[in-house]
């Protein structure tokens, strides 16, 4: 999902207690949305994606396994494509947002969880770029 708005208005957004517009993507019958939607499930049953969420738990659990030895670090966990860094604190998404875009990848903390749900057609080498990235810059700030 997007959002576009003034200055003013994501300035507002932006100070509230959540450091971030929070919202869920939904599809909500938008014309344009529901053709997205069509093309991602023709895209989705045209390859094997049992294989492939198998395939990205299994890199999740290889590259977010170093995670467990930080400092601060309470759990880590995998579920499919779900993968989850859980912290013993929240992070102050404010502070910390700008961190990981710097390590080269789009996370948003969500309190206490620091988690990804990559697509399905992602790759390998991607795969552990990302959660390479979500280790080092862990390591960095805790």
């Amino acid at each position: 999902a997007a959002t576009l708005c003034t200055n003013r208005v994501s300035d507002v957004i932006s100070k509230g207690e959540a450091g971030a517009f929070m919202h869920g993507p939904t599809f909500m019958g938008n014309p344009l949305a529901c053709a997205i939607a069509n093309a991602s499930i023709e895209l989705l049953m045209s390859q094997d994606w049992a294989g492939n969420v198998q395939r990205i738990e299994a890199g999740l659990t290889r590259g977010l396994e170093p995670a467990r030895q930080l400092p601060g670090v309470s759990d880590v966990r995998t579920l499919g494509a779900i993968g989850v860094i859980e912290l013993e604190e929240p992070l102050d998404l404010r502070k910390h947002q700008q961190t990981f875009v710097d390590n080269g990848v789009w996370v948003r903390p969500f309190g206490k969880l620091v988690y990804t749900m990559p697509p399905y057609i992602m790759n390998d080498n991607d795969l552990a770029t990302l959660t390479g990235a979500m280790v080092n810059t862990l390591q960095q700030i805790l």
